[in-house]
């Protein structure tokens, strides 16, 4: 029941950010500008959290970011960036050298855009400035379902020089700069919400599955007891009855 009301909380409030996702990218879908699917330099950021008991949500996260870090061609520069213990866990045995910056105590609490607004910053603030940052959270699909998914956010120079924005008036550096940094946070809050709706459905599907298993092996030991019980006493039976014959 109590994961039962933590996703039924989590669903509520990933329906109010949904909006937030659409609109943070929609400079770059309805304006038009291209996404450089190679960048030189890039930033890999998993978007979990620091809790179990939920299924392989967390692996299958680390498992399609190991999948994507093997496909970039050589010469690109790559970094990563983890929320959550459980995948800097995981990440930091495969790319040790790699991890640029991590958070924890993520999870025990709902998101907030003032959380993924201080992680933004951190990002910003770390030293590393990649041409893309790209954020791979858990897409809720369903009650039952869910997908590893990702979004680009490019940096402010990456798209400075992009001939689409001459539609626009008065986009100088630092419009761009500005406005990349609240596309990352708007990103980071989304990615958080979507993945906490996704980590609630796995747990509670998994405590649902426990709690079955759990029922399937109380039923199979009370099954055992009851038998070996009839047959200590059918055992003593047969010793009383054997007795009191020899007597007679």
């Amino acid at each position: 029941m109590v994961s039962s009301a933590k996703f039924k909380r989590a669903e509520e409030a990933l329906k109010k950010a949904k909006p937030i996702g659409a609109a943070s990218q929609a400079l770059l879908t309805r304006g038009g500008i291209p996404v450089d699917e190679n960048p030189q330099k890039r930033l890999i950021l998993a978007v979990s959290s620091d809790r179990g008991l939920c299924g392989g949500i967390h692996s299958g996260l680390c498992k399609a970011i190991r999948s994507k870090i093997n496909t970039i061609p050589e010469g690109s520069e790559f970094k990563l960036a983890t929320i959550g213990d459980k995948p800097r866990g995981i990440l930091s045995r495969s790319f040790p050298s790699s991890l640029n910056l991590s958070a924890n105590e993520v999870g025990r609490l709902p998101p907030t855009f003032g959380d993924a607004s201080f992680f933004a910053q951190e990002l910003l603030a770390s030293g590393y400035e990649p041409t893309s940052t790209e954020i791979y959270f858990n897409h809720f699909k369903s009650a039952v379902s869910f997908a590893v998914s990702s979004i680009q956010v490019p940096s402010a120079s990456s798209i400075q020089s992009k001939p689409e924005l001459d539609v626009y008036d008065d986009v100088d550096t630092e419009t761009l700069r500005s406005y990349q940094e609240f596309t990352l946070a708007s990103n980071l809050f989304y990615a958080m919400v979507e993945g906490q709706a996704a980590e609630q459905s796995s747990r509670m599907t998994a405590m649902e599955n426990a709690s079955k298993n759990a029922g399937e092996m109380i039923d199979k030991l009370q099954l055992t007891f009851n038998r070996t019980r009839q047959a200590v006493i059918t055992r003593e039976l047969i010793e009383i009855i054997s007795g009191a014959a020899a007597l007679d």
